[in-house]
């Protein structure tokens, strides 16, 4: 009894001992700065650019330099917009209603019409003045002459598609009218009759024909 009463001590003594598993620090990883994006680089290097377009076109920023005083571009465009912004718009919507109307009835200027127009310009200045001299003295670029040219044949087209010239109609106006013109041949004083009795057509009807137009259609201006 002694005996199995000992063993029965020991084995209970081993069910007693309780295994206990290894402790391990927690090793919580933490996210690198390193693998971060690089916002402060591109934001350096969006500023760099910045400052290297001003310097280039200082215009951007700076318009003018007064005795050290500076008059920002934006105080310009503000200026700009208050003093011709109205005229300048009114300008631009008046254009926009020309080309409409000018698809929708099928009225297009070539690239010919143009030069045509542009030697006619020059002629009628009486001296041999060229291209470049008479933009510089408008003080305007060949691109915004020839938008100009454009809208003038546009307008005379859309103005005169329904007008019949006779060659009665030209000698009674250079019976009539032949002291305004400066052609001194026969065939050149007719073209010249012709073109002076186009201009008179568009200059009688421009002003109602665009008032309709403006009437019929539909602007919204937020200036």
């Amino acid at each position: 009894m002694v005996f199995s009463i000992d063993m029965t001590k020991k084995a209970q003594n081993k069910k007693s001992v309780v295994a206990v598993p290894p402790s391990y620090e927690s090793q919580v990883s933490t996210p690198s700065v390193k693998g971060s994006f690089p916002w402060r680089w591109i934001l350096g290097g969006l500023f760099v650019l910045f400052l290297v377009l001003v310097a280039v076109n200082k215009g951007w920023v700076v318009a003018a330099v007064v005795d050290g005083q500076p008059i920002f571009s934006w105080q310009l465009n503000a200026t700009l917009r208050t003093r011709y912004g109205q005229q300048t718009l009114e300008g631009m919507i008046g254009e926009t209603l020309i080309q409409k109307e000018a698809r929708k009835t099928g009225v297009e200027v070539s690239a010919e019409d143009i030069a045509v127009k542009q030697k006619e310009i020059l002629s009628s200045l009486g001296t041999e003045v060229s291209l470049e001299d008479f933009l510089k003295f408008q003080g305007l670029s060949e691109s915004d002459f020839n938008q100009q040219l454009i809208i003038q044949l546009t307008v005379e087209r859309l103005l005169t598609k329904n007008l019949v010239i006779t060659d009665g109609d030209i000698d009674n106006y250079i019976a009539t009218s032949g002291a305004t013109l400066t052609a001194t041949e026969p065939a050149q004083l007719r073209e010249e009759a012709k073109r002076a009795i186009i201009s008179n057509q568009v200059s009688e009807q421009l002003q109602p024909w665009f008032m309709e137009l403006r009437q019929k259609s539909k602007v919204m201006k937020f200036l």
